[in-house]
């Protein structure tokens, strides 16, 4: 039988816990983290992308479990990506309000 371990927010993106510490930082930029953030969820839509075509072609022996969940591991990502991007839009309309 085959433990599942519970999934965190850092399992997606390690570079995602750095945007909390930017402020901390001297040396940081909040710009190079977001585009690490973008880079590695690039690679994780090309990652599943890869497996789900080496699957459907029956290479690399993938199994579909790997396939699901490099895909899901993706489409959370993208998810989170885009909710960072909402947010980040709506602060700078708040901020023109405020003017």
């Amino acid at each position: 039988m085959m433990k599942l371990n519970g999934i965190g927010i850092n399992d997606f993106n390690p570079d995602l816990q750095k945007l909390g510490e930017i402020s901390k930082k001297q040396d940081g930029s909040f710009g190079k983290v977001l585009a690490n953030f973008v880079e590695n969820v690039n690679d994780m839509q090309q990652d599943a992308d890869k497996k789900t075509a080496d699957f459907i072609h029956g290479e690399n022996g993938v199994e579909v479990h790997d396939v699901m969940i490099a895909e899901e591991k993706a489409r959370t990502s993208l998810q989170l990506l885009m909710e960072i991007r909402n947010k980040g839009i709506d602060m700078f309309k708040e901020l023109t309000r405020m003017q």
